[in-house]
């Protein structure tokens, strides 16, 4: 049995080698992060590993769920990015000094979730004022899934896989599980991506309990399911990949598109994700 402070430190490091491979895999000049003691209940987390940062702004730097851009992917559990930091009106702006004294202008946080509970969350950041595109963040999301393995398994990642390459130390099980995170990440044969998630969702163990949908009278504005979808259609991700980060069913997803794209007055994803960026709402 493995002690709650031990956990949280074989998490800590985990977070700052995977890091490292995040900064490699993406190009991006800064990336930085922390693990969630208690999962995502406990309400915060600090940043406690950075990579590429020119200041001591972030260390050590409390992110408290719904506030910022971490805090907003701590309390949804979903992927969150924003081209314009300085000028996002999608989330709060509580740690916007900090922010400036990095002089961040493009951002993503990616949630990183284990039996439902967000478990770490991970940024990447640029200072060049150009958006963060989505070959970026899907990269990213590979990263984010080996650290899910990291932090599913802690007591079984020794000092050395930690520290050292991606995959040393890792079980079979878990090294199968990544490559098949890969090849759903990169397939272009949506039948096929759909066919390898509901593998990957077995023999990962993870839930798929359906959650009803918003209200569709609410036509007024996109309700908080809605956009948790939305944000991870921007990212490029199928609906079954939707349903399994979601912990929803396939048909539940697709009902939350539909949903957005008649408030939207939009014909399909891509539009209801280019409408909902421009009108402040992502």
């Amino acid at each position: 049995m493995v002690s709650v402070d031990t956990a949280h430190r074989c998490a800590e490091r985990a977070v700052r080698t995977r890091l490292l491979e995040l900064q490699r895999v993406t190009g991006l000049p800064v990336v930085f992060g922390g693990a969630v003691p208690g999962g995502a209940r406990e309400g915060r987390f600090a940043i406690t590993a950075q990579v590429g940062t020119i200041t001591d702004a972030l260390s050590g730097l409390v992110i408290r769920r719904g506030r910022g851009l971490g805090g907003t992917a701590l309390e949804r559990g979903v992927p969150c990015r924003v081209d314009d930091y300085a000028a996002a009106r999608a989330i709060t702006h509580d740690y916007d000094t900090m922010v400036a004294e990095e002089k961040l202008t493009s951002i993503f946080a990616f949630p990183v979730r284990v039996e439902g509970e967000v478990r770490s969350v991970l940024y990447g950041a640029v200072r060049s004022g150009d958006p963060i595109g989505d070959r970026t963040v899907r990269q990213a999301s590979l990263v984010a899934s080996r650290l899910q393995a990291d932090l599913r398994f802690p007591a079984e990642v020794p000092p050395a896989a930690v520290g050292g390459s991606p995959d040393e130390g890792a079980d079979g099980t878990r090294r199968a599980l990544v490559e098949l995170a890969d090849i759903i990440a990169t397939t272009s044969d949506p039948r096929l991506r759909e066919r390898l998630a509901c593998i990957h969702r077995e023999f990962s163990g993870a839930s798929a309990a359906p959650e009803p949908p918003g209200d569709p009278r609410d036509a007024e504005k996109l309700t908080r399911r809605e956009t948790d979808v939305l944000r991870l259609v921007a990212v490029g991700a199928s609906n079954s990949e939707i349903a399994d980060r979601l912990d929803l069913s396939v048909q539940t997803v697709k009902a939350y598109l539909r949903s957005a794209m008649r408030k939207l007055e939009v014909r399909n994803r891509t539009a209801a994700v280019h409408v909902g960026r421009a009108a402040g709402l992502l």
